[in-house]
């Protein structure tokens, strides 16, 4: 999908700006194409059948954008939660305005489809702090220091007075034409014909030049944490199945075969020519003995066999071997992607995610762990850059991935009860854990246990959590007992007489 990137990158070339290769964006090109499941040069194939060269379009299972959904799920999920103090109230007014939650996951399955994305602030016209969310092929880094991007240019398409254009917001250290505070970022806005590549004049609303007074990029780059090998100088990153287009393809290659066994497999049958009474075509050639757009009757030429009668072909349905093969297939495309094998399973016809808790010495924690490192440090930026806008000062924030994945809740719970009950563990740190909470929140949550009198915050029985206390005695019997074992007592003190001696 033609989205104006050479024009852009001819409009930086042309003003002297340093960029990177036109074959990273190739190689962009090439994992959008199987992200939208539609690969030209493999999906649509031709078949000589002997006779004609036929056309044919595979089926797919579509695991590129399967797995690029998972990675999101996995990272950044409804469950995670962002902290920044006395700030966070107004950061969350912030992130729901733009959005944040929807579309703060869906630019992290595209950027490990596509291999980066980026978090874009600014003020609007009437002053609202705005997020852009960025794909690879709008982001043309601009200069870099180990991997890092300092200064960048991200397009967009927009329309101007009715016509198609290029819009570039570049952000960049100081002011170059006059050599002004060196260390502050500007925004430079510009517009590009959509056609020739030349500058535009702006709209009136726009400002060509905005200093923003922020010594920080008020944009972020979030890329998979793995090592670009596509192109080793590149600061941008590489699909999460950049090195998997192999197994993508054998995921579909057996899918395709495995569809066309029920197609091609199904019943016919073979009828003599002298029945069926078949003009000849006027090229003189018959059609092909298993022509997929044939219906149950076939009509055998009279030279083939004169004396045939009609005969039933019934073949036999290979579904076991190719649904063994599909599997084999998720699960080498599995490993590839850093899933670990079997996190997919092909049951019913159709792909299922498995559900069950992750271990933490499986290949998918470790790979979670390692990629919620970018996704954190993306996401803290992006609340100092949105603080910053709002107030003048950048706000600390601290994020709580969702580790219910990871370890049951129950299982938090029960290993938090044991190692307070051997004295390794503090109540409040316990609390923290279970509640994922922060020192003085679990200070107060101790203190209002203590002060409803729900338990003794000095006395803590932990290991008493389970179960049902043992069933009491009736009241009436066991006063009863009591009364009875009083009486036997006193009647064997000495100068006692039982009640018996009393009467005689």
């Amino acid at each position: 999908m033609d989205r104006k990137g050479p024009i852009i990158r001819q409009y930086l070339a042309d003003n002297h700006f340093r960029t990177i290769s036109d074959n990273t964006y190739e190689h962009i090109e090439e994992w959008l194409e199987w992200y939208q499941n539609e690969v030209a040069k493999f999906h649509h194939y031709n078949i000589w059948n002997g006779i004609v060269t036929t056309k044919h379009e595979r089926y797919r299972l579509g695991m590129a954008k399967t797995i690029c959904e998972d990675w999101a799920n996995l990272l950044l999920n409804e469950k995670v939660a962002i902290k920044a103090g006395n700030y966070s109230n107004r950061l969350n007014d912030i992130l729901l305005y733009n959005k944040f939650r929807v579309n703060g996951n869906r630019l992290v399955e595209r950027a490990f489809a596509l291999g980066t994305g980026a978090f874009v602030e600014y003020k609007g016209a009437d002053g609202e702090v705005l997020i852009d969310y960025v794909d690879a092929d709008m982001i043309y880094p601009l200069s870099w220091d180990n991997g890092e991007i300092t200064e960048c240019a991200f397009g967009s398409v927009r329309v101007v007075d009715g016509k198609e254009a290029v819009y570039l917001q570049m952000h960049l250290l100081g002011d170059p034409e006059i050599g002004e505070q060196p260390d502050i970022y500007y925004l430079y806005n510009k517009y590009l014909d959509a056609e020739a590549g030349k500058e535009l004049e702006p709209p009136e609303t726009i400002v060509p030049v905005v200093n923003t007074g922020s010594r920080e990029p008020l944009f972020q780059i979030l890329t998979p944490n793995i090592c670009n090998n596509v192109d080793m100088d590149s600061p941008l990153g590489i699909s999460v199945f950049a090195n998997a287009i192999s197994q993508l393809k054998g995921c579909d290659i057996v899918y395709d075969s495995y569809i066309n066994e029920f197609i091609l497999g199904r019943k016919r049958v073979l009828i003599p020519i002298s029945a069926a009474k078949m003009e000849m075509e006027k090229e003189g050639l018959k059609p092909p003995a298993f022509d997929p757009e044939e219906t149950v009757y076939f009509m055998m030429p009279g030279d083939r066999q004169e004396d045939m009668k009609l005969t039933e072909i019934d073949m036999n349905i290979r579904a076991n071997e190719h649904e063994l093969g599909i599997q084999r297939s998720l699960d080498i495309l599995s490993l590839k992607v850093g899933m670990g094998a079997g996190r997919y399973k092909f049951e019913s016809g159709g792909v299922k995610t498995a559900t069950e808790v992750i271990s933490d010495k499986s290949d998918l924690y470790q790979n979670r762990q390692k990629h919620c490192l970018m996704v954190e440090d993306a996401i803290l930026n992006m609340v100092r850059a949105v603080s910053f806008l709002d107030t003048g000062a950048a706000a600390e924030a601290t994020i709580d991935f969702d580790d219910s994945i990871i370890e049951d809740s129950n299982a938090t719970i029960d290993k938090n009860i044991k190692l307070v009950n051997a004295g390794l563990r503090s109540k409040v740190t316990a609390i923290m854990e279970i509640n994922k909470c922060e020192p003085e929140e679990a200070e107060e949550e101790l203190q209002r246990i203590a002060e409803d009198n729900q338990i003794d915050t000095g006395n803590v029985n932990w290991t008493d959590m389970e179960g049902e206390d043992e069933p009491e005695q009736e009241p009436d019997k066991k006063d009863k007992e009591t009364k009875e074992e009083e009486k036997d007592r006193e009647s064997k003190k000495p100068g006692k007489k039982s009640s018996k001696e009393n009467k005689e």
